[in-house]
């Protein structure tokens, strides 16, 4: 099993379903990897097209399935309101690396007559370092006086691909 870093780049989301009736929503995000869940700022009155471009950080290892991401709306005078939501596979990330910023639906499960619906997408980019990556970087960063050493750890990280 490896460890390492997940950065996870929340770009934007364009075509949700507003839930506000008189005016535009106010749309936040909340990423759930395993236990860890923080929450993007909330994109006052942007709507169905909100941007944030916030980075978050998670620590996992490469057993971890999938990605959620639930879009919520803010409301200063009742419960927030859901969106919809994203799953994002992360097994091809673990081989890959990196997935560039790439649109995801976003669905929204209609209980009163079962079926999944899509209600917009949401652009999210995804970034594996597996910790010893990690640690050849921060070896890097230490012997960056050192010509030789600098142009080996250099050399390693691009034959990885993490250069």
């Amino acid at each position: 099993m490896v460890r390492g870093t997940l950065e996870v780049l929340l770009v934007s989301a364009k075509g949700l379903e507003n839930t506000d009736f008189l005016s535009n929503m106010d749309p936040y995000v909340i990423i759930t990897c395993r236990t860890q869940e923080p929450k993007s700022s909330v994109a006052s009155g942007k709507g169905s097209d909100p941007e944030w471009n916030e980075t978050f950080v998670f620590s996992l290892s490469d057993d971890v399935p999938e990605l959620s991401i639930k879009i919520m709306d803010s409301d200063n005078t009742s419960d927030d309101d859901f969106v919809g939501e994203a799953n994002i596979p992360l097994e091809g990330l673990f081989t890959e690396g990196s997935i560039p910023p790439t649109a995801y639906n976003v669905v929204k499960d209609e209980e009163y007559c079962g079926e999944i619906r899509v209600c917009g997408e949401i652009r999210v980019g995804l970034r594996f370092t597996p910790e010893a990556v990690k640690r050849c970087l921060m070896h890097k960063r230490k012997t960056a006086r050192d010509g030789r050493s600098l142009h080996i750890e250099v050399d390693l990280l691009r034959i990885i691909g993490y250069e």
